[in-house]
């Protein structure tokens, strides 16, 4: 698309089903890889990744070639058929369905940058579910508790 500038920087949010806690030490920097590749083959940007056992946070400078929804659609259906062909879980691996998609200014990336890189400490002291749903009220986002993240069951 000749002259097309833009600058769409999303933070993106998403679980294990069930937030189970399944991402291991042992892989957790190769699916991280593997879902950089997956973001960067569909001409996008990976400014920051990382999360715990049971989510994943990335920050995307998205270019507006695709929707954001067919981007997560790829990120989380390769990654997963990814993380079952490897046998890294005992079972069939999957990722909760929906996302959390939040968009920051350039002047707030750094910011987010270390709020990703810092997750580890974060989740010290808040739960993911109670993090979520922060991220959301901050962001004005109206929510139905029934379709939030689902609770382990």
């Amino acid at each position: 698309m000749p002259n097309t500038y833009t600058q769409i920087h999303i933070h993106v949010v998403f679980s294990v089903q069930n937030r189970l806690s399944l991402i291991s030490n042992l892989w957790k920097n190769n699916l991280y890889q593997y879902i950089t590749s997956i973001i960067q083959s569909n001409g996008h940007k990976v400014l920051a990744i990382g999360g715990m056992p049971d989510h994943i946070h990335i920050l995307i400078g998205l270019r507006p070639t695709q929707a954001l929804s067919e981007l997560m659609k790829a990120v989380k259906g390769n990654s997963a058929r990814w993380i079952n062909k490897n046998n890294f879980v005992k079972g069939q691996f999957s990722w909760q369905s929906g996302f959390g998609a939040f968009s920051y200014s350039k002047s707030q990336i750094p910011q987010v940058i270390q709020y990703i890189a810092s997750q580890e400490k974060h989740h010290k002291t808040t739960t993911f579910l109670d993090e979520y749903k922060d991220m959301l009220s901050k962001f004005g986002i109206d929510y139905n508790e029934w379709y939030i993240f689902k609770e382990i069951i």
